[in-house]
């Protein structure tokens, strides 16, 4: 496919911001803000007991848990808190939500624009295409993403999932999308970071799936998941005649 389509459904975290990709580097940097209070253990060995606690909990946690982000990173803290408390040293309980809260305002200190992004998304809108901002997350945390980096008049609809009451992968996200741009889904590409929410759902519905890898790691070695295809930016998408 190297016509543009009529409709392109674009994610926003990790594929046009930077925003919670890289957890392992987020965490080591913040626990080494308060090294001075963990006793026996060392910023690094603080980091990876809450991302192993981490991953053990969104492994398992509902849909629900992405409109509540700032409890989840306080529990992920406690839980991760309380394996090291195992080896016989508990840490103090204000010092897990001080940890969190700090990750929370880290994240958005980090946040930006990818280079190229916004060009990219003009470039299409000035070729016609028709644009959904389709994200995930609490309606006030994502609204203000939106108005802080310029994103509302750059689409032509804006889907968050806190707003609207549903979000990826439910198929009525993608269905609802399209119907807002008056397309049907063999006219629509979806283009986003996450193989579940972004390839795999839409791939069932026959929407043309494009995963952003931003880092270049390439698929996983045991992902089932097929794209369309792969990107590294989305400048890859502009017209060539741009």
């Amino acid at each position: 496919m190297t016509d543009l389509p009529r409709a392109m459904l674009i994610d926003m975290d990790d594929t046009i911001l930077s925003a919670y990709g890289r957890p392992e580097i987020a965490w080591n940097q913040i626990a080494a803000e308060f090294a001075d209070e963990y006793g026996p253990f060392s910023p690094h060995q603080v980091a990876s007991a809450v991302l192993t606690s981490a991953r053990k909990f969104w492994g398992a946690a509902g849909p629900e848990w992405r409109l509540k982000l700032d409890e989840a990173r306080r529990i992920v803290v406690r839980d991760g808190f309380a394996a090291l408390a195992a080896d016989g040293h508990a840490l103090p309980a204000d010092l897990a939500g001080r940890l969190a809260n700090r990750f929370t305002t880290y994240r958005e200190e980090a946040m930006y624009v990818f280079p190229g992004a916004h060009d990219a998304i003009d470039a299409l809108k000035a070729h016609g295409v028709k644009l959904a901002l389709v994200t995930n997350g609490a309606a006030e945390t994502q609204r203000a993403k939106v108005e802080r980096f310029e994103l509302t008049h750059r689409f032509d609809h804006i889907q968050i999932e806190g707003e609207h009451g549903f979000g990826k992968p439910e198929e009525r996200a993608y269905l609802h999308a399209m119907q807002a741009l008056g397309v049907t889904a063999q006219e629509t590409w979806m283009i986003g970071d996450n193989l579940e929410w972004e390839v795999e759902a839409p791939q069932r519905l026959g929407i043309y799936a494009i995963w952003i890898d931003v880092h270049g790691d390439g698929l996983p070695a045991e992902s089932a998941i097929k794209p369309d295809r792969i990107i590294r930016s989305l400048t890859e998408l502009m017209p060539a005649d741009h």
